[in-house]
């Protein structure tokens, strides 16, 4: 009956509400405007859970996920083999640490496996919870191995304008984005940041630089930076082959090869941070095997489990990790350490993902699906009168918004048009993300995403493009639209 069903409705709503106006009272959250969510000015939503690319919240909505959480869960929701590689390892072993020697079969299974992707040159794994502290484990290694080869005044990193590098006081500095450092008081001593490799945003075709000659100049900034510090103190270089939440910016041509030459020149290790590319993304097992990068060190998180389980990893190459066993002979035991390293359960979560994304073709599938991504971003968006840029690579895609594309004029911030089409996008029950510093839309769908899933994407986002599109016509923030 009509009646039964409308009240049930109801009743379901009235206990989302009470769930939302509970956690109001209580939780912190992420990235939020603590006050406007706290007196609810904001919205919430609890999710209770998914299956494929969506996810449902307490009302029984059913979204679109195109942005994979956080781009993490790449096998898609509702993966009840991980559930139950979960359980199965829980009810053997749930935790025991990994201090001083002690393992557990899951984590050395997991280890031999993140070798053989990772492929030469790759000698040991050390685990943590999530990119953040991985990021905290590099900046202690890149210390601990210059003290061992008795340079202490080789400590500086070197990271780049808009990377995403963790949330910490440390990898919150490594980030290059204002809003993780204004009113923290970072970037720390220590951590530089040098030009961004964003040919878009810097209207390098305007200044009349070709991509190779964007990528050299890139480099050539990045030597200068050395010069000037001093080579005796620039110990490491960090960044990630594709710009994650700086604006989903893969690299110019020949951006990864001349910058590889410069931290060669100068001794400087290099970090390449595949929290986001890693495990399939772009379409290869990593972004450094895709862009040619031989990193020292790999940080890796997100997509290791699908964050079925909170699970990071530090992949240390040879070179480095010759230095650490020279160092503890010298010293004794390292004094690093996380309580949950190793956990087995995040452990045998990652194997039963990693083992999802190779019987099922997942990063075969970033690559054909994903090229169909981008061809249909392009289709749909081209030449659209607000879209400055399409842009990506794999599972990865990214909108930029300009008020006059044809001289990349950038909106006024104070109209939120990101925001805008984010909000308009999940009117229409579909999730992408509105990136920070730009008014830049984001999308980074599970690697199990059909064509004709992909399909549906690209209209829902049409749909919310040009809906604000109009109201931005109404308001006369843009001139009326050609047809």
């Amino acid at each position: 009956m009509p009646g039964s069903f409308e009240k049930r409705e109801n009743e379901m709503s009235q206990q989302h509400q009470d769930l939302i106006d509970r956690d109001r009272k209580v939780t912190f959250h992420a990235s939020s405007h603590l006050r406007d969510f706290a007196q609810g000015d904001a919205p919430g939503r609890v999710i209770t859970g998914g299956k494929g690319i969506h996810i449902r919240d307490k009302d029984g909505r059913e979204f679109i996920d195109a942005f994979a959480g956080l781009y993490c869960v790449n096998i898609g929701y509702g993966r009840t083999e991980v559930a139950e590689a979960i359980y199965q390892q829980a009810l053997e072993l749930s935790y025991y640490h990994t201090y001083v020697g002690h393992s557990n079969e899951p984590q050395i299974a997991l280890s031999e496996k993140i070798i053989a992707l990772a492929g030469p040159g790759m000698s040991k794994v050390y685990y943590g919870m999530s990119g953040s502290d991985a990021n905290e484990t590099q900046l202690k290694i890149v210390r601990y191995y210059n003290n061992v080869l008795g340079r202490p005044r080789k400590k500086k990193v070197i990271s780049r304008l808009r990377g995403y590098h963790g949330s910490g006081l440390a990898t919150g500095s490594l980030t290059g984005l204002k809003a993780f450092h204004d009113q923290f008081d970072l970037p720390m001593a220590g951590i530089l940041h040098t030009e961004a490799p964003y040919y878009y945003h810097r209207a390098a075709e305007q200044e009349g630089m070709t991509e190779r000659e964007f990528s050299a100049h890139c480099a050539r900034k990045l030597e200068e930076m050395i010069l000037a510090e001093g080579p005796e103190t620039v110990a490491a270089f960090i960044g990630e082959p594709v710009l994650g939440t700086g604006g989903i910016v893969p690299p110019p041509e020949g951006y990864w090869e001349a910058i590889q030459a410069v931290l060669a020149r100068y001794d400087v290790l290099l970090i390449a941070d595949e929290v986001v590319c890693g495990f399939g993304r772009i379409g290869a097992d990593f972004g450094s095997h895709f862009y040619g990068i031989k990193p020292d060190l790999i940080t890796v998180a997100k997509g290791l489990t699908s964050a079925y389980q909170p699970l990071s990893g530090v992949i240390v190459g040879d070179r480095v990790w010759q230095v650490l066993e020279q160092g503890t002979g010298q010293y004794g035991p390292i004094g690093h350490g996380w309580t949950y390293s190793g956990h087995a359960l995040g452990c045998a979560a990652a194997l039963a993902n990693l083992a999802i994304i190779e019987r099922e073709g997942l990063t075969q599938n970033a690559r054909d699906t994903g090229g169909y991504l981008q061809q249909a971003m392009a289709t749909a968006f081209g030449d659209h009168p607000i879209v400055g840029n399409v842009r990506g690579v794999g599972m990865l895609a990214a909108l930029e918004f300009s008020v006059n594309p044809e001289q990349r004029a950038h909106f006024d911030p104070a109209l939120k048009v990101g925001p805008r089409i984010a909000a308009a996008a999940l009117d229409d029950n579909l999730i992408v993300r509105a990136m920070p510093q730009g008014d830049i839309l984001g999308f980074a769908p599970p690697l199990i995403a059909t064509r004709d899933e992909i399909d549906e994407i690209v209209a829902r986002t049409r749909r919310a493009v040009d809906r604000v599109t109009d109201e931005l016509v109404r308001e006369g923030a843009v001139q009326a639209v050609r047809a």
